[in-house]
């Protein structure tokens, strides 16, 4: 009988320990049966992780009612870029994939390529000697051949047998064989001869198992440059030579350099918690986006960027009922372009301003949105603006002239009734005046914290409105940032207007950054899901659980960064180009930091320096 090394020590214990009888071979015999039963009924690692039924066929291994094949590199071209294995890495089927490494003495391969030298130069001389053509392919070797030699010889190069095995899995043989096919055309794709384990398969697959057992031993000659080429690991890239530091990237500590013009459209979303770094984010591309030229204007509901304005020698305009600043809603764009029709540009400040009185007044039956827009029309003929008018020379008409158009129409005086609020009564003054800002700056704020609740959307409206008229009368390469803009995404027509902008700013050189922390209030929107998709930037910083799921869905990501959504800490997040994205850190310079900053603490110490530093100027 056969004992095991265990049992055996288990026998001698039993046999021979100190203070013990001895035990006959019969009752031995009967104690390694007892262990023997035992032991059946003890489960182990292995038998957790075995399939629990296997079939090996000449092409293929049945592995759990799954089947399973195994490919082989034996060729590579001459020349084989970075990166190469990345369509295979990255096919959406399942892949077991196995690379084996085994370097070779550089002074063994200096001899065989020594010897190979001589005989293709031998070769040569006798061809040139005959007459014959010249042989390019034996010349490129031997220049391949000469290369590898210096750098084996200099260290700057390794050399290896090189393996490398894929392993497909299927429900189906049929689905098995189609996948196969599409593999090997990847591989084709890259000029790499790839071929199928035939007799093989089980070796196959214990050779992609992770236990570095290399059953198949078909490998391919090849120094340290290519095989580093072939590495899985593909490092995240996202730069360019123009444009701004958005961040640094994650993966790798490279710096991600971009700009947002150069992609189909130059619009960006942002979202993010409270707190999680987004406007502080902004800020930084607002910063380095003005030193670049562009111009940029901020739509600031929590008075964020008032200091970045000050520090920067930028224009920061209040709106609210108190402040003199006063925007006109009925104001009309010189117009740029296929825009330079004045029946065009009435005809859209029409249907802006629908969407604005819809705001003011509430929901309309079709029968008041039908008087809203006659007696929108009749108050810019009012002012004689028609088809046909110079509109360069022209005097706006103000709310209180629509107020006078309404009440003259039969069926208008409920409308004028809930219109008065605006015109005479508690919001009077706000829209009811001529626009008096006229301000050329690079930086341009407009502050709505001031305003009511029930004012701002209105407010942020008319702003947009205001500076979109500005877009299209002037061609410059600018940026509207759009703070907290769930506000607008709350009611349809704020929503379909800032869609509609979004949609049509690339024309005008304008590059829309829509901001908000409420994902969900803009994700159900349907414009909120059109305005992510026409904006080729996209910044994703630390969600709050109750809407990453959501941001799962519509942006597509893995579980991995979701979580890094999750967890991230301030500034961290996803960073999308295009159809490209890598984890970023917002990362700022000391003098930027005490710019953008909106840290309260940060601030007030900032404050107090200052006054320090005033006081000391004081006294000297």
């Amino acid at each position: 009988m056969a004992f095991k090394p265990d049992q055996m020590e288990n026998l001698k214990a039993a046999k021979g320990a100190p203070g013990k009888e001895k035990i006959s071979s019969a009752e031995a015999r009967a104690l390694l049966e007892a262990e023997k039963v035992y032991r059946a009924g003890v489960t182990s690692v292995k038998d957790l992780i075995a399939p629990s039924s296997m079939r090996v066929e000449p092409r293929a291994v049945e592995l759990n009612g799954q089947f399973l094949t195994t490919l082989f590199a034996i060729n590579y071209p001459r020349y084989i870029n970075v990166g190469w294995f990345s369509p295979i890495i990255n096919y959406n089927s399942p892949l077991d994939i196995s690379m084996f490494f085994y370097q070779l003495p550089s002074e063994v391969i200096l001899k065989q390529l020594k010897n190979k030298v001589g005989s293709l130069e031998a070769q040569l001389m006798a061809d040139a000697e005959k007459g014959a053509p010249r042989d390019p392919v034996r010349e490129t070797a031997l220049k391949d051949i000469e290369v590898l030699r210096d750098d084996l010889t200099q260290g700057t190069e390794k050399f290896f047998q090189f393996a490398l095995y894929v392993t497909v899995y299927s429900k189906t043989k049929e689905e098995l064989e189609l996948l196969v096919e599409k593999v090997e055309s990847l591989f084709g794709s890259k000029l790499v001869y790839s071929k199928r384990a035939l007799y093989q398969a089980e070796q196959g697959f214990n050779s992609s198992l992770p236990l570095c057992n290399d059953e198949l031993q078909i490998s391919f000659n090849m120094n340290s440059s290519p095989v580093a080429s072939s590495f899985p690991f593909i490092s995240s890239e996202l730069t360019s030579d123009d444009g701004i530091l958005y961040g640094i990237n994650r993966h790798n500590n490279s710096l991600i350099i971009f700009d947002r013009f150069s992609l189909q459209n130059p619009n960006s979303v942002v979202f993010a918690t409270s707190g999680a770094g987004k406007s502080y984010a902004i800020k930084l591309e607002v910063l380095r986006s003005l030193m670049l030229g562009t111009e940029v204007m901020i739509i600031d509901p929590e008075n964020e960027y008032k200091y970045l304005a000050e520090a920067v020698g930028g224009a920061y305009i209040n709106i609210s009922l108190n402040s003199a600043t006063k925007l006109n809603p009925f104001d009309l764009p010189k117009g740029i372009g296929e825009d330079t029709k004045p029946a065009d540009i009435i005809r859209s400040a029409v249907i802006t301003l629908k969407g604005l009185v819809r705001l003011m007044l509430g929901e309309l039956t079709h029968q008041e949105d039908s008087l809203v827009d006659q007696a929108l029309l009749q108050t810019y003929a009012k002012k004689d603006i028609t088809a046909d008018s110079d509109l360069s020379a022209i005097e706006p008409p103000l709310m209180r002239d629509f107020e006078e158009v309404l009440a003259s129409l039969q069926g208008g005086d409920s409308l004028v009734l809930r219109l008065k609020k605006y015109t005479e009564g508690t919001f009077a003054g706000l829209f009811n005046s001529p626009t008096n800002i006229d301000v050329k700056n690079q930086l341009i704020c407009f502050s709505v914290r001031d305003l009511e609740d029930e004012l701002k959307p209105i407010a942020i409206y008319t702003i947009v409105n205001y500076i979109w008229n500005t877009v299209r009368s002037e061609l410059k390469k600018r940026i509207l940032v759009i703070d907290e803009a769930w506000w607008l995404m709350q009611r349809e027509d704020s929503a379909k207007f800032i869609f509609a902008l979004v949609k049509r700013c690339r024309k005008y050189y304008l590059g829309v950054t829509t901001i908000t922390q409420d994902v969900n209030d803009f994700l159900t929107s349907p414009y909120g899901k059109a305005i992510v998709t026409n904006s080729a930037l996209q910044l994703l910083l630390k969600q709050s659980p109750a809407s990453i799921e959501m941001i799962k869905d519509t942006f597509m990501l893995t579980e991995g960064e979701k979580y890094l959504l999750l967890e991230g800490n301030v500034g961290e997040g996803i960073f999308f180009a295009g159809d490209k994205h890598v984890a970023i850190l917002v990362k700022a310079s000391y003098t930027e930091d005490q710019i953008i900053t909106s840290d309260p603490r940060q601030l007030l110490e900032i404050e107090a320096a200052k006054k320090d530093f005033e006081a000391s100027m004081d006294k000297s």
